[in-house]
């Protein structure tokens, strides 16, 4: 038997390397969709078709459609060329029709044998239908080959066999004389009983059109194995039409469909958690606005990117099986009505329908928040959990929007130094805080391209007073952002939105740009033992080329390295000690001052605050507060002084408000103070002039 394969791919070098490979064969290339449909309507006897999926003017799938539609090629064997990660479109194929895919790139061995094992197929089968022709023996021969059964039956509810092939054992379990004319049982008890009205009404409906039949279902065997079946038949006729008997063939498919499952399995599931994916929550969500209009839905996102902190210092792996543990204990959750999906890295949803009320959300929700927060105690972090309600009867939903909303209320609450899981809902409050992020990020946007708008970047500066000399010694540089929108924006506000968004390094760029200017004009007044301190943020610290460009701005300015001083917040220090240290000790290389921001509000240790190379500590306000209300001789704002000095470091108070306040400090030999008391933060010109004015007047 000579066969006669078709080649379609639009590749030149594919179509020239698969003739190659089957030069034993006669083979016919075309290179699109088009071509391949013409060589097919040109070319009797093509047995196999290779079919790349990808095509120009028409592509596989709608060449597969033609195929299907078209009986002159119901006999054509189809394989699908497919890339690696294409799970979908095999699977696709694989329904229209094609018998096997292959994916490039070709391993050519491979491929000759699968094409050598299809080719040996074709041969078999024509060998088997011209041994029918011939004779009935050879139709035993077939019969008893066949990978199922072979049948012809009454048109009634048991499916009444007449006559049943060898093959019945092997299919199902039981001889074929145990299911003649229903002896010991009949053939629709094998069938499972979901698929038995199913099967029925098919066969109704096709042997009215008097169409052959073709329908996929699962019998149970003697063993009560279940097995996936493919019935091959048609209606046979009497002279006056009626339905006289069907004859066909129920084929084993078992196999088949377990790499189906398996590669929907795939599609739909997360391979770590083993929990649903993104593109099944998706096509769910898509499914249930049109079936469940009526209902109630909810989404419920549960955030926990706080976990990556922990990579840094534990590894990559000890924080993906926290995520796994985390699924498992929010496994335990998952209902009738409940799915839980893991669509991106550290994020979990929870599907909800068809719940009672608000309340049962809050409810839901804080049983999970407790769940996690005993989880991740060890930890010491946090997450969020943000809600939103899906609206009923909307006849499209924007589900990118929806998820949007979601991710927006689950990080709400996220916090760096949070150890807590709060709740947020997504509600018109909720709104009005993201659209005023939105004007910030907006504002902060243009400022870092430097576009021309009426929102500015702006700094005052805070004197800072020597104890000792009675003299201004320094100033704070305070970031400051004026909008067109919304006026003067705290940078409590703007601050962890530019961080958040990564706008944090350009604008910290102009902040430092900025403060070293004004630095730049005390040492051209004659100032030049004046300090400018600079906060910055872990982004800012972390970024590769953090140092070069901080020693770039410095050389421009043409300033004292030594008068410029980095604040660094204590708790940033404690995310990831020994790359902080070894950045701090780069900045100290060339006289930067560092100062240790926030003392005593954070969780890092005394024994690290002793090998950290910086040169201050600055005490945060909370334990200067307290002198106002706390008897002078409990209060612990002495001993963190006395700390400071023992690891050889200075102390800077901030928040002094109250004449008592300076003289405690004064009294414990604090060495430098910042506040209102002192001044309230200026502007360049104003803190010129308060330098001025103010110098020595507080000895």
């Amino acid at each position: 038997m000579q066969i006669k394969i078709l080649v379609a791919d639009d590749s030149a070098t594919d179509r020239m390397i698969i003739k190659n490979i089957l030069s034993d064969y006669c083979v016919l290339t075309a290179r699109d969709g088009e071509e391949t449909i013409r060589m097919l309507e040109e070319h009797d006897g093509i047995n196999l078709l290779i079919l790349d999926l990808n095509m120009p003017k028409m592509d596989g799938f709608q060449v597969l459609e033609y195929i299907k539609e078209n009986e002159r090629y119901k006999n054509l064997r189809t394989i699908i060329l497919t890339i690696y990660d294409e799970a979908d479109n095999e699977i696709a194929g694989l329904k229209l029709g094609a018998v096997d895919y292959i994916r490039k790139p070709i391993n050519m061995a491979a491929f000759k044998a699968r094409i050598d094992v299809h080719v040996e197929f074709l041969r078999t089968e024509a060998a088997l239908k011209q041994q029918l022709e011939e004779s009935e023996r050879s139709k035993y021969v077939l019969l008893t080959h066949l990978p199922g059964l072979a049948y012809r039956c009454n048109y009634d509810r048991d499916w009444t066999m007449q006559y049943v092939s060898e093959g019945c054992y092997d299919l199902t379990g039981y001889p074929p004389e145990s299911l003649l004319y229903n002896r010991d049982l009949s053939f629709n008890e094998l069938i499972s009983p979901e698929y038995r009205e199913l099967l029925w009404n098919e066969w109704k409906r096709i042997l009215k059109e008097r169409k052959p039949f073709k329908y996929e279902y699962e019998i149970i065997t003697a063993a009560g194995e279940k097995k996936w079946v493919l019935e091959m038949g048609q209606g046979i006729y009497n002279d006056k039409g009626e339905v006289e008997a069907l004859e066909g063939i129920v084929l084993d498919i078992s196999d088949r469909k377990a790499v189906e499952d398996a590669l929907k399995y795939n599609n739909e599931h997360d391979k770590w958690t083993g929990l649903y994916n993104r593109e099944y929550l998706l096509q769910l969500l898509e499914r249930d606005a049109k079936l469940k209009k009526k209902s109630k839905k909810a989404l419920i996102g549960i955030n926990l990117s706080m976990v990556q902190l922990l990579t840094a210092t534990y590894g990559h792996q000890y924080s993906r099986n926290l995520i796994k543990k985390a699924a498992e204990a929010l496994g335990r959750y998952c209902s009738s009505n409940r799915i839980l999906f893991y669509p991106h890295e550290n994020r979990f949803i929870f599907y909800l329908y068809d719940y009672e009320d608000k309340k049962e959300l809050v409810d839901f929700s804080s049983a999970v928040a407790e769940t996690l927060k005993s989880l991740f105690v060890a930890e010491r972090i946090g997450g969020g959990i943000g809600i939103v309600e899906i609206e009923p009867d909307q006849d499209e939903l924007d589900i990118d929007l929806l998820l949007r909303k979601l991710m927006i209320a689950s990080e709400r609450y996220v916090s760096m130094l949070g150890r807590d899981f709060e709740l947020c809902f997504y509600d018109e409050e909720l709104e009005a805080v993201v659209s005023r992020e939105r004007d910030i990020i907006e504002a902060l946007s243009a400022i870092a391209a430097d576009d021309y708008t009426d929102n500015e970047l702006f700094l005052l500066y805070q004197p800072i007073l020597d104890l000792r000399t009675g003299s201004i010694c320094g100033f704070e540089a305070l970031a400051r952002l004026r909008t067109k929108k919304l006026g003067i924006v705290s940078p409590l506000e703007f601050i962890p939105i530019a961080e958040k968004t990564k706008l944090i390094l350009p604008i910290g760029e102009k902040v430092f740009a900025k403060a070293l200017g004004f630095l730049k004009s005390l040492d051209e007044l004659g100032y030049d033992g004046i300090f400018v301190s600079i906060n910055i943020s872990a982004i800012q610290l972390f970024s590769p080329d953090f140092t070069s460009s901080l020693f770039e701005l410095i050389s421009k300015a043409k300033v004292n390295p030594k008068n410029v001083s980095i604040e660094i917040t204590e708790s940033v220090i404690a995310s990831d000690y020994d790359s902080i240290n070894e950045i701090i000790k780069k900045l100290r290389s060339i006289g930067i001052r560092i100062a240790i921001d926030d003392f005593g509000t954070g969780h890092s240790s005394l024994a690290r605050e002793k090998g950290l190379k910086a040169d201050c500590m600055k005490i945060d306000r909370y334990f200067v507060d307290k002198l106002l209300y706390t008897d002078h001789n409990k209060a612990i704002t002495s001993d963190i002084i006395s700390i400071a000095h023992k690891l050889r470091q200075c102390t800077i108070a901030e928040g002094v408000e109250q004449e008592g306040q300076l003289q405690y400090l004064k009294k414990y030999n604090c060495d430098m103070v910042q506040g209102y008391l002192i001044s309230e933060p200026l502007d360049e010109d104003k803190a010129i002039v308060f330098l001025k004015d103010k110098d020595k007047s507080w000895q």
